[in-house]
């Protein structure tokens, strides 16, 4: 997926409160809290897939024919 969103932190506890932040709102993590090189946390999340919707007419009361 080319959408991505990225959290970057001075803590790791600040980097995993902003990636639930995230869960919350609907994406799912794809990288975990990482210390990076520079000094700094930083983690990333992606939307989450759509379900797919009924086929239409399928309203889930099965055959009007009666």
């Amino acid at each position: 997926m080319a959408i991505r969103v990225g959290v970057q932190a001075d803590s790791e506890d600040e980097c995993a409160e902003g990636l639930a932040q995230l869960v919350d709102a609907g994406y799912v993590p794809v990288m975990l809290p990482k210390f990076l090189t520079d000094g700094r946390w930083m983690a990333r999340a992606v939307p989450a897939p759509a379900t797919k919707a009924p086929a239409r007419g399928d309203d889930g009361r099965g055959s009007s024919a009666g």
